[in-house]
């Protein structure tokens, strides 16, 4: 499966360049090619030489060392790159990466090149944590970029803590991943909302919540990445949907809740991760509000549930909804997923660092009505959205096992 895969391998000068090549010699034998691009701080901790008979390629260091007069070595690199992986990432390097920075090999190939790119911190638990290099991670995260989290644990410089390179054997299984995505949703029909709905007011004021759209988003990418057909019904975000999907534009609760209901019979998973306005005014003014008092009393009425409409109306669907809560998650994550008959639920704390509205991370716990299957540490929310679809999958498939087994007999 990995054999004309090319695989550019980033080491970057840290203690932790041992562990490079481990990952070198594993991706080497599965047959990919690696090619290895190592910054001179790398050179300090381990030699080109270790890296060159590991991948049976010559390691790149200088920018200006061009063996082959016919090709431009960094624009030669960077299009043959099925995927660049960047481990150990250092604090330096993150930084070149989010600013745009091209002052030495590795980092102008990462400009010249489209492929996708995946990045294994390791550093200092003070160096991890710093406000500094944590917003370079969000910048990069917001541009498609893949992180491995770094390992707890004793680290060089004699903390504890975060920091550690993953292990070659994690960083593998991302790749694998990344290089052979599972098409475990392979001939399925999936819908995801996404966003905040929008409740006018008057023609300039309108009701609506923080959600930017980035976490359903990420399960309509994710899951066209795992072989679905997927309908995104969008309502207000603060990014572009991805491509490859089908997208249904929405405004208000009434409007995606009439979206749903016209496609839900088609579909095979339902994901509801828009948030929703539960209220909207009884009255929208067709022209805009004056100040005149010194309060504005505003009637609201009750939207209809969605997701309770799902979870009545399912025959074959499986419905996985989604809680954000600011306190006794675990109580509202019970009641909900019982009462609104949801297949799966997905708590997010909304007031946990890393999680709720606007970032590219989440902290999340999924629950049936049997209580908590699974707690997911902080990730990015690409990897919540695939290890939320693989569940989906896995038990879509095991319900249809039992289906056939059952009209076998």
């Amino acid at each position: 499966m990995w054999k004309g895969k090319t695989v550019v391998l980033g080491v970057t000068g840290g203690i932790a360049c041992f562990k490079a090549a481990a990952l070198c010699s594993k991706l080497a034998q599965t047959g990919a090619e690696v090619r290895v691009i190592m910054t001179e701080s790398a050179t300090k901790f381990v030699a080109p030489l270790t890296f060159q008979t590991l991948s049976r390629h010559d390691v790149i260091v200088d920018t200006f060392d061009e063996k082959d007069a016919s090709v431009v070595s960094h624009i030669d690199l960077a299009d043959s790159a099925d995927l660049i992986v960047i481990a150990p990432a250092t604090a330096n390097m993150l930084a070149k990466m989010a600013h745009g920075l091209a002052d030495d090999m590795l980092s102008t190939t990462l400009l010249a090149s489209t492929a996708p790119v995946l990045v294994a911190p390791a550093m200092n638990v003070h160096m991890y944590a710093h406000p500094a290099v944590q917003a370079n991670m969000d910048i990069l995260r917001a541009r498609g970029i893949f992180f491995v989290e770094p390992g707890e644990g004793q680290l060089a410089c004699g903390y504890v803590g975060k920091g550690r390179l993953a292990e070659p054997e994690e960083i593998m299984t991302v790749i694998q991943r990344m290089l052979h995505p599972r098409q475990s949703l392979s001939g399925r029909k999936v819908l995801v909302t996404a966003g905040g709905t929008l409740e006018r007011i008057d023609p300039v004021r309108y009701i609506t919540n923080d959600s930017s759209g980035k976490m359903g988003f990420a399960i309509a990418e994710t899951a066209r990445d795992m072989g679905a057909q997927v309908t995104l019904v969008r309502a207000k975000t603060s990014i572009e949907p991805p491509s490859g999907v089908e997208v249904v534009n929405v405004v208000s609760t009434l409007d995606m809740m009439e979206a749903v209901q016209t496609r839900f019979e088609h579909m095979d998973i339902v994901v509801k991760a828009a948030a929703v306005s539960d209220y909207r005014p009884v009255e929208t003014a067709d022209k805009k509000i004056k100040k005149k008092e010194d309060s504005l009393t505003l009637s609201l009425v009750k939207n209809p549930d969605i997701l309770q409409w799902l979870g009545e109306h399912k025959t074959n669907q499986f419905v996985i909804g989604f809680a954000a809560e600011t306190n006794d998650g675990e109580l509202y994550a019970m009641d909900k997923v019982r009462r609104k008959k949801s297949d799966l639920l997905v708590l997010n704390d909304v007031t946990v660092p890393g999680a709720g509205f606007g970032t590219d991370t989440n902290v999340v716990k999924l629950y049936d009505e049997a209580g908590l299957i699974r707690a997911l540490p902080l990730m990015d929310k690409r990897e919540v959205a695939r290890e939320l679809l693989e569940l989906a999958a896995a038990r879509l498939s095991a319900r249809d096992a039992v289906t056939i087994h059952g009209s076998d007999r």
